[in-house]
């Protein structure tokens, strides 16, 4: 068994038994192939839920911060967490997401660009859209919803994959890929 997946169990014993989960939408994902996961953002929980909750091994791209310290940096990497510097074009994290593709893997993504309050509204960062253009590889919006207190529901809804493969080799401009994101957003909080 590999740390993914022992770490997958593990979470998932801990956690389950704290908030009442709930997925729908399972049927959703598809089995194999590149893909991107696209979820809103409201808790440091979020990324370890979506993870118990689905079916394919994740990969994450995480704030360059998270791995200054080196042994959860080494750890988190492990898991499947690759360094990203928000806030300018990160060439490097991009090659990343470009091997996970190839490989077949997928991602976990927030399009928020950062955790939302509740009651807060943000627009979509142009990252998700930009590389899911780029690789042509399909999006899977999902939503998170509940509050994380003891006992309380967490529900998390994987809606239809949207497909990014025409975009794939097109010159698209910032204002295009900017809708593709806000389209996105949007997908996520219809669920």
């Amino acid at each position: 068994m590999n740390l993914y997946r022992f770490a997958q169990g593990f979470v998932r014993v801990v956690l389950f038994p704290v908030f009442r989960i709930k997925t729908v939408g399972k049927e959703n994902i598809p089995s194999e192939g590149p893909l991107i996961m696209a979820a809103n953002h409201r808790s440091n929980l979020d990324p370890p839920i979506v993870a118990i909750t689905n079916p394919r091994q994740l990969n994450f791209m995480a704030k360059s911060e998270l791995f200054k310290n080196k042994l959860f940096g080494g750890l988190i990497t492990k898991l499947g967490a690759f360094p990203i510097h928000r806030g300018r074009g990160d060439i490097a994290a991009f090659k990343t997401a470009l091997k996970i593709f190839q490989n077949s893997g997928v991602m976990l993504m927030f399009p928020e660009g950062g955790r939302v309050k509740n009651g807060e509204s943000r627009s979509a960062k142009p990252g998700v859209s930009m590389i899911a253009a780029k690789c042509g590889v399909p999006v899977v919006p999902v939503h998170i919803s509940g509050e994380y207190k003891w006992m309380h529901k967490i529900t998390v809804t994987y809606g239809k994959p949207i497909d990014f493969a025409k975009y794939k080799g097109q010159k698209l401009s910032s204002e295009d890929i900017q809708e593709l994101a806000d389209g996105i957003l949007e997908n996520i909080y219809n669920l």
